[in-house]
């Protein structure tokens, strides 16, 4: 594997991770952006998803400081989708106060405004990279549709375009399904964008075994992970008692995304056109994907993951982790 180009991002998320019950992958991607020598944290932006909007930007706040990063700035965002009521409920959370206030005490303003602030200042310099619902995204391209052509590149975790969620009650991948309108806004903005779907982050697994190693590596963060990893795969193997998949192990769909970044070989990329169905019971958040493969095709509007290194993949993420807790020791 080659050196990477070193990248500035702007991570839009909706981690969950120190939060019982809630997803991990979101507080790996956030500690693998940390630890890639490659990647370059300007901000991270929060919205709804995984957990309600102040639930995320708090645990954000947590887990920078834990990363030993607390000078990267946090800014809140979104608390709803665009066109529709779906939220998380945040009864009886300690809420950030004011929100968006960083560790530092600093209040960066809300996300979206924060990313066209970045992004036009400075054309072609930073990466867009979203492991969550796009609202903040799509009302970034909202208020300044340039932004789009001024990005260096969105890289996205969402959809899943080679094969189907198998889930009637959520017909599509999770973040598209919360704010299907913004994902096809983004879709629609003619930003270059990379898409890494679950056709290939749900191979990428961490399993019982690789916690036991983070939880050896002498490091608090590494413990901290550990933990959070086995209660998610306990929680996940009583959710979803019939799925072989997490029985002993978990996706990691949200690093496999960040990793991408700099690490585009880790995957094997086709263009593509992708839509967004953002209406329908059964249809709501599913990407319908061209691939592209008939003369009267359209222009692609992005490439989407089709195939990925697994092992490559997780050597990477382990020892990029591992590394977090190596800068712990005296």
């Amino acid at each position: 594997m080659g050196q990477p180009l070193t990248r500035r991002i702007i991570l839009d998320t909706d981690l969950g991770m120190g939060q019982p019950g809630s997803d991990i992958d979101d507080g790996f991607a956030l500690a693998l952006a940390v630890a890639d020598p490659g990647i370059d944290v300007d901000l991270v932006t929060t919205v709804n998803g995984n957990a309600d909007v102040d639930t995320v930007t708090r645990l954000t706040l947590e887990l920078l400081q834990r990363l030993g990063r607390p000078d990267v700035p946090v800014a809140r965002g979104a608390a709803t989708p665009l066109l529709s009521r779906w939220s998380r409920a945040a009864p009886d959370v300690r809420r950030v106060d004011p929100p968006g206030t960083d560790a530092s005490g600093r209040s960066p303003g809300h996300a979206a405004l924060r990313i066209v602030e970045r992004v036009m200042a400075e054309p072609g310099e930073l990466t867009l990279v979203c492991i969550a619902p796009l609202t903040n995204v799509a009302l970034a391209l909202a208020i300044e549709p340039r932004v789009a052509r001024s990005v260096a590149e969105i890289v996205m975790m969402g959809g899943v375009f080679l094969e189907h969620t198998n889930v009637a009650a959520m017909p599509g991948e999770f973040n598209f399904w919360v704010d299907p309108h913004a994902a096809a806004a983004v879709f629609d903005s003619g930003a270059p964008i990379r898409a890494v779907g679950l056709d290939v982050t749900r191979r990428v697994r961490l399993t019982r075994a690789h916690a036991a190693r983070m939880a050896g590596s002498a490091g608090g963060f590494g413990r901290f992970a550990a933990a959070c990893t086995d209660e998610w795969i306990s929680h996940n193997e009583r959710m979803n008692p019939g799925d072989e998949r997490e029985q002993g192990s978990c996706a990691l769909h949200d690093p496999l995304a960040v990793a991408s970044v700099v690490h585009p070989e880790l995957l094997t990329w086709r263009p593509a056109r992708v839509a967004v169905e953002t209406d329908g019971r059964h249809t709501r958040g599913v990407a319908v994907a061209d691939l592209l493969t008939t003369s009267e095709a359209a222009e692609p509007n992005c490439r989407i993951a089709v195939d990925v290194n697994v092992d490559a993949f997780t050597d990477l993420f382990l020892d990029r982790i591992h590394g977090l807790d190596q800068k712990d020791r005296p």
